[in-house]
């Protein structure tokens, strides 16, 4: 029996009691957030533990009435902090009641759109984690897992691009629980305070102000969770996305455990599909690739295309 995990356009509509509509708007800027499953850390805490499977066991055949040793599968046990995600707003209490709609029409739009801002916010840290674009002070990302941050890695394939802060990635997930999942204390995820009248303190002007954050960690599974390419730019070096690069990486994921989808930049996209107008009969463009090999593919703005080389 599958898992049912939330995704995060649940959480969102039950912890703000917001419509479905506002929700969907939300997470149009966030679609790699909007596809991972979230759920309550180990221990309701906001460190959460999880199982790595890292080694499996030893079997084999044995004639009649003659042993073999016994092994065990390896687990090692992973530590994953949450950090804060905030998006506390303030608008100016003047404007706000002046505003056509009253002032709680501003504030709720400020605070959708706050909240957009915060999930796109945590797309970008999902990739890079503590390292620019990502933020320092929030959680550890999959470019600093070992086993996607160097060519030498079975999960990493290189497309070469050899130019100094111009490459890019794509990278594949599988989600789940045991694999890639987004972790939130649930007794104290988002949360959206009372709006209150008070002095901005840098300023000094009276503003409606509102508190609003939510831990947020990150589980990143096993080491067949994720699959990147890596060194993807084709304006200076002539090193698009292809199919084949794709199927390489698809490759490396054991038999049945492939892939949920894909995600890259628009550019790497815009390659892709001229990759494939190059091979049409007819000559036609190519629509713009949904999928590759049956894995969905998909496009955030969270990833760059400003990468250093990956060595």
């Amino acid at each position: 029996m599958a898992n049912d995990l939330l995704a995060v356009g649940d959480f969102i509509a039950d912890a703000l009691d917001v419509d479905k509509t506002t929700t969907n708007e939300v997470l149009n800027g966030a679609p790699l957030v909007s596809r991972i499953p979230i759920s309550d850390t180990s221990d309701g805490s906001e460190t959460h533990q999880y199982n790595k499977y890292t080694g499996a066991p030893v079997v084999g055949f044995r004639a009649a009435n003659a042993g073999r040793d016994y092994d065990h599968s390896v687990d090692t046990v992973v530590t994953a902090t949450c950090t804060i995600l905030d998006f506390s707003y303030r608008v100016d209490y003047a404007v706000a009641n002046a505003w056509r709609q009253g002032p709680e029409d501003l504030i709720a739009r400020e605070g959708v759109r706050h909240l957009a801002a915060a999930l796109f916010k945590a797309e970008q840290q999902i990739i890079y984690g503590v390292t620019s674009p990502g933020d320092s002070a929030g959680f550890a990302g999959f470019l600093a897992n070992t086993d996607y941050d160097a060519l030498a890695d079975d999960m990493v394939i290189n497309a070469v691009g050899t130019t100094a802060d111009v490459q890019s990635s794509l990278w594949a997930f599988k989600t789940g629980f045991n694999d890639v999942r987004l972790v939130t204390p649930f007794t104290r995820g988002i949360t959206l305070g009372d709006t209150i009248v008070t002095e901005a303190n840098d300023t000094n002007h009276p503003v409606y102000y509102t508190p609003a954050s939510m831990y947020i960690g990150l589980q990143q599974g096993g080491k067949y969770s994720a699959g990147r390419i890596c060194n993807i730019n084709n304006a200076t070096d002539s090193k698009p996305l292809t199919d084949d690069l794709i199927s390489s990486l698809l490759s490396e994921f054991p038999a049945g455990m492939g892939p949920d989808f894909m995600v890259c930049n628009r550019t790497s996209l815009k390659d892709l599909q001229q990759s494939r107008t190059a091979t049409t009969t007819t000559g036609a463009p190519a629509e713009f690739p949904n999928s590759a090999f049956n894995v969905p593919l998909f496009t955030t703005d969270a990833i760059v295309q400003t990468e250093a080389v990956e060595v």
